[in-house]
């Protein structure tokens, strides 16, 4: 398991990333501007119009640091990795797990567990922290409609019928994140899930981070020796790191959601940060962008303990502890594997 959370944003356009020494240097008119040591990093993230040097990517990828190019709008485009590292019995179990439809479902299931689980604990606590609220009933009421979801969840057979559950368990959820929303500005406000390209700012806040946690979630996958385009809820299609997409979903409510919603609600984001293209795509502006990553980073600071394994840890953490209890299930160790529950 890494235990160093550093991953180095670059977001100014024009940015040109060399290898000085064992060091990444980040040049902007030919001047560098910042150096880091390559072996106190665990992630790099370009956004936009920065380049790399292959000698920087050759060191980069010998140092197990995974490299991901996004567009400026957090869009993925393209990522840079060493050599698969792991244990290769390890990812036999993983694929003859992913083929057998019985054992995906079980996966799955406890997937979507953690999931429901921590939606209904992030309705919960905005319901606790403002009883006041006209809409506290309703967050209520939608943490209830979760938790008899999850009471269905283990009757629920087969990957389609747990796909519905989990369709159906989003709807309720996001019908209710606007009750979430403390500020009353009809520009941050919010009526559905809407991507690809997000609608509004809150759908486009939700990508972004999103995109930020796939990635940390994709790097903890690798870390344990597991393949991340092989899922369990989430099928193979060329070039979608699926089962990063299974593992985030315990983790979307949980690093993201939330961090949404307090950048929202205490304003440390204005409509203003936000632009709208002529398609009607919004994206966040370069300040904005930049007070989300160092919200992000800053989150993933904060100390949790985690409730299966008791141990504290950094918050940044939790996709590695959770990728190690799943590779500890699919070698036999574990009875089931158990997803990280929200307290």
């Amino acid at each position: 398991m890494k235990q160093h959370l550093n991953t180095l944003f670059v977001t100014t356009q024009g940015a040109y990333l060399a290898k000085d020494g064992e060091a990444v240097a980040v040049r902007v008119d030919s001047e560098t501007k910042l150096r880091f040591p390559a072996h106190t990093l665990d992630g790099v993230i370009c956004f936009g119009q920065v380049s790399m040097s292959p000698a920087l990517m050759a060191h980069l990828a010998e140092k197990d640091v995974c490299v991901s190019f996004l567009s400026e709008s957090g869009r993925f485009l393209a990522r840079v990795q060493g050599p698969t590292h792991g244990n290769v019995l390890l990812r036999r179990r993983q694929y003859r797990a992913a083929d057998d439809p019985a054992t995906s479902a079980d996966i799955a299931r406890m997937t979507l567990a953690g999931k429901l689980h921590n939606c209904r604990a992030a309705l919960r606590r905005s319901a606790r922290d403002h009883p006041d609220r006209p809409e506290a009933e309703k967050l209520s009421i939608a943490a209830d409609a979760l938790g008899h979801q999850l009471k269905r969840l283990p009757m629920t057979n087969g990957l389609e019928g747990l796909r519905g559950l989990e369709g159906e368990a989003a709807a309720g959820y996001f019908g209710a994140f606007a009750a979430m929303l403390l500020r009353g500005e009809p520009e941050l406000g919010f009526t559905g899930r809407n991507r690809r390209p997000p609608l509004d700012p809150v759908n486009c806040l939700l990508s972004f981070l999103y995109t930020l946690l796939v990635h940390d979630v994709r790097s903890a996958l690798e870390s344990v020796g597991l393949d991340p385009q092989v899922g369990f809820l989430h099928r193979d299609r060329p070039g979608r790191p699926s089962l990063a997409l299974d593992l985030m979903e315990e983790f979307r409510p949980v690093l993201a959601d939330r961090l949404a919603l307090t950048l929202l609600n205490r304003g440390m984001l204005d409509p203003k940060d936000f632009r709208t293209a002529v398609s009607g795509a919004v994206s966040l502006t370069d300040k904005a962008r930049k007070t989300v990553i160092t919200a992000w980073q800053e989150r993933k600071r904060n100390e949790v303990e985690h409730p299966f394994l008791r141990e504290k840890m950094a918050a940044g953490l939790l996709p590695f502890a959770q990728a190690l209890l799943l590779a500890r299930f699919l070698r036999g160790d574990l009875d089931a594997y158990p997803p990280y529950l929200w307290r």
